[in-house]
């Protein structure tokens, strides 16, 4: 309940879990006593009391009522942070059935707007720090962002573009991609970008679709020590968009022409197109393992509702924080990562080998930039943990960690190695919604193996197979049964909606399944156990492919995983788990390794997490995202045509699954299973 005119509660929760099933980890982080003064959701809990009348009790209270009162909660925020509304809402949700919720009608902005605001208050501060393994060291001050912003965008005006109108990049993650985008924003046309590590394949399935009128395009980059010529692709590129009429090269490894100078040559006042608040701001892409990928369309609003939502009350960020978070532009998390502007944060921009030299790159550069806020990804994390990274003296306040679960062991690397008063962050979210679901927020504790909170304005369940909720320490799937304001637009090309309603709501009509498994405590955090859709039912009993990998690649000679449960005999109640490890440098998966998995395996989860094969494989498939390749590689193994399983153009390696192709056909042909 809501309490009026009462003084503030302790931001803490229970630390009981009546009804779980399962032990909790112990607590890596607690919340300094003064956070409800110096946090900025403990500044938007005050004004809320102060404008509002309303006083929570604890964060529990607070998120109930930001989805029970979702206009409340909404209209509240966006005052509170300042949003830029160039014509103010009528309302703030005119319709809530999904698919098809209406935000903020009425409303224009633009995205570009917000980000380039602190140019006017603080010019010369710096904006941006980039970094890069191809060119020297550089920085962007707030005025010559916008400067530059304003030249690009008056020569994409030059070549024609305008509101509505689509400009794609094949582009790392440098000053030059973040100036293309913003200026793109700033005229209403609509951006998409792939990271020059995508091969021609993988680029045209994703930009042919959106009919892109400009593309931006690098002559190559260095990745470590490998240098990497990107001529040839981009010609392939361009011969496979019909509807391109200009390509503007970008100099960058120095092997190809410059278009760019000429692009910026001109400067012209920076303007921002007023837009209505779901007007396409970019387009995102599904893996695209099976098929096309999905060409997901994010709106102006959305995106900047939720980010500054995420950024400045769960992320703690405000103007002249430092904020960094390592991906590639082809990644949501790019995305995210330049919304950093919105709340005025400086970014630090790296392109190059996160490995090269060594796994202490990414920590250096955190502590030389005086980063406050750097995401990573989980098996970074884990990859740092076992290595023994010792990172260098810094000035962080938290780690933000995603892309898979986070094991309990990499909480606890944070602590040990960056210190105590490191908050991890574990978030998970998805491209869908270019945004995460669950994560961490300064109010609240946490715990080694858990996601501490839902995060404000999203409400996740956990439901059974009957669209029921689950009761705490159930594991159901992940559901979220209200609107939130990135929810995508829509697909491209999808005029009805059909293929976005197949996609999230058919299993339970008018609630968005995401297609995570997730268990939450009675105090509102959570673990999250790996994808629904690759479940390992052994005996009737579900176990997650997150618990495996967890276990199986701490051992030192194990560097990558996966698991598979074939259950196609109806004979056999238990099924086979089959168990595929890559091995570091000239390892050799022999009887010794493979008692030291089955032993780790049976001690730590249970007998039945015991696999019935293991088998070394060169590398494990992934998606160029990083995702492993779990029901492909099932598929593939129940005897689907490679072709069928998975667009070898999505994958990181396109060669990954030709051992898996030949261990199929071995495996049919000697008449047994694996």
């Amino acid at each position: 309940m809501c309490h009026h005119g009462r003084p503030g509660a302790p931001w803490t929760t229970p630390t009981s879990v009546e009804g779980a099933n399962v032990a909790r980890g112990e607590v890596v982080w607690t919340p300094p006593l003064d956070v409800a003064q110096t946090s900025r959701v403990g500044h938007f809990l005050a004004w809320l009391r102060a404008t509002r009348g309303l006083d929570v009790d604890g964060y529990a209270e607070l998120w109930r009522w930001s989805v029970d009162d979702l206009e409340g909660f909404w209209g509240s925020f966006t005052e509170w942070i300042g949003v830029r509304w160039r014509a103010a809402p009528e309302a703030v949700l005119a319709e809530r059935t999904m698919p098809g919720a209406v935000w903020f009608p009425g409303a224009t902005l633009n995205w570009a707007d917000h980000a380039l605001a602190r140019a006017v208050e603080r010019p010369d501060e710096v904006a941006v720090v980039a970094r890069s393994q191809t060119r020297d060291a550089s920085e962007l001050t707030w005025s010559e962002l916008a400067d530059a912003t304003a030249r690009c965008r008056a020569g994409l005006r030059r070549l024609g573009v305008g509101r509505g109108d689509v400009v794609c990049a094949y582009l790392p993650n440098i000053p030059e991609t973040l100036v293309a985008m913003a200026a793109t924003a700033s005229l209403g046309a609509t951006w998409s970008s792939c990271a020059p590590e995508f091969g021609t394949r993988s680029v045209v399935d994703r930009f042919a679709q959106i009919e892109p009128k400009v593309l931006l395009a690098v002559d190559g980059y260095r990745y470590g020590e490998r240098v990497v010529d990107r001529g040839d692709e981009v010609r392939v590129i361009e011969g496979a968009l019909p509807t391109l009429e200009h390509t503007v090269r970008l100099r960058y490894l120095g092997t190809g022409a410059d278009d760019w100078s000429a692009l910026v040559a001109e400067h012209q006042p920076l303007e921002f197109e007023p837009v209505p608040f779901a007007h396409p701001l970019y387009v995102l892409y599904s893996s695209g393992t099976t098929g096309l990928p999905k060409a997901i369309v994010h709106g102006h609003g959305g995106i900047v509702v939720e980010h500054l939502k995420t950024l400045a009350l769960h992320h703690d960020l405000a103007a002249g924080d430092r904020f960094s978070w390592f991906t590639t532009t082809g990644w949501m998390m790019w995305n995210l990562l330049v919304s950093g502007l919105l709340v005025g944060a400086t970014l630090l921009l790296f392109d190059g080998d996160p490995g090269y030299p060594d796994l202490t790159t990414l920590w250096r550069l955190a502590a030389e930039a005086e980063l406050d806020v750097f995401g990573v990804s989980a098996p970074f994390i884990m990859a740092s943990r076992k290595a023994g990274v010792q990172p260098p003296p810094h000035r962080l306040r938290s780690v933000g960690s995603t892309g898979s679960p986070l094991p309990p062991d990499g909480f606890r690397w944070i602590r040990e190695a960056l210190g105590g008063h490191v908050q991890p962050c574990s978030v998970s979210g998805g491209t869908d919604v270019c945004a995460p679901f669950v994560g961490a927020v300064p109010l609240l504790p946490v715990r080694a193996g858990e996601i501490p909170c839902r995060m404000l304005g999203i409400a996740a369940e956990a439901f059974d197979a009957d669209g029921r909720p689950c009761p705490p320490g159930v594991q159901g799937e992940l559901v979220i049964t209200e609107p939130m304001p990135s929810m995508p637009v829509g697909f491209w090309g999808d005029a009805d909606g059909s293929k976005l309603r197949a996609a999230y709501f058919a299993d339970f009509p008018g609630v968005w399944r995401h297609g995570d498994w997730i268990t939450f405590t009675d105090d509102g955090a959570c673990v999250l156990s790996g994808r629904s859709d690759a479940t390992l039912n052994r005996g009737g009993v579900r176990l997650g492919t997150s618990d495996f990998y967890a276990v199986v690649e701490e051992l030192p000679r194990v560097s990558d995983s996966l698991v598979v449960h074939l259950d196609d005999d109806p004979d056999d109640a238990m099924g086979r788990l089959v168990l595929f490890v890559a091995l570091g440098p000239g390892g050799v998966l022999d009887d010794d390794l493979r008692r030291q998995i089955t032993g780790a395996l049976r001690t730590e989860l249970s007998p039945r997490h015991v696999p019935d094969v293991i088998e070394q494989v060169p590398s494990i498939p992934r998606t160029l995202s990083g995702k492993k390749l779990e029901v492909p590689v099932k598929r593939l193994l129940g005897g689907a045509p490679a072709d069928a399983v998975a667009s070898r153009s999505s994958l990181a390696d396109p060669d990954a699954l030709t051992w898996f192709e030949a261990y199929a056909a071995g495996v049919r042909h000697d008449g047994a299973g694996p």
